[in-house]
């Protein structure tokens, strides 16, 4: 049914659940796996809201650098668990983006066939201004999206 999954993560306790169930899916269907993690611009949600705050040079680079840490993170301990099923998977960081272009683009870049995700990650005042991005890949996808509550 499915050849090559995607799997978004940012490394939280809801996004393991997307993960467990994206693997498992990948494993029953002998499917190929993308691992992604996004990390936002710096000024995460308001990045391009305005000109008023930039970063010097110096601190974009801290910052990358900081990013890819977080990045690997999140990467290294799904690729283990990947590993433990036996299965191979390829992991992306996309950084400078907000989670649900970057996934959908992520998708059509390696030409996955499906997405599996967890239902939300973000909570609070930011799920309020952002909305959800599990929401926006649904509404936005032309492949199937598979929702792990």
């Amino acid at each position: 049914m499915y050849t090559h999954i995607l799997i978004p993560t940012d490394g939280s306790e809801l996004a393991q659940t997307g993960v467990a169930h994206g693997l498992a899916l990948a494993k029953q269907h002998g499917a190929r796996v993308t691992v992604v993690t996004v990390t936002e611009a710096p000024g995460g949600q308001f990045a391009y809201s305005s000109e008023l705050w930039t970063l010097d040079e110096a601190e974009m680079a801290a910052y990358q650098e900081a990013q890819c840490r977080a990045a690997q993170a999140v990467l290294v301990p799904v690729r283990a668990t990947a590993g433990q099923l036996g299965i191979e998977i390829e992991t992306v960081h996309v950084p400078n983006r907000r989670a649900a272009p970057a996934i959908l683009d992520t998708a059509h870049r390696y030409d996955c066939d499906a997405i599996v995700m967890a239902s939300h990650g973000r909570s609070g005042m930011s799920r309020v201004i952002l909305g959800s991005q599990t929401a926006e890949v649904l509404t936005n996808a032309s492949i199937p999206v598979v929702v792990v509550q």
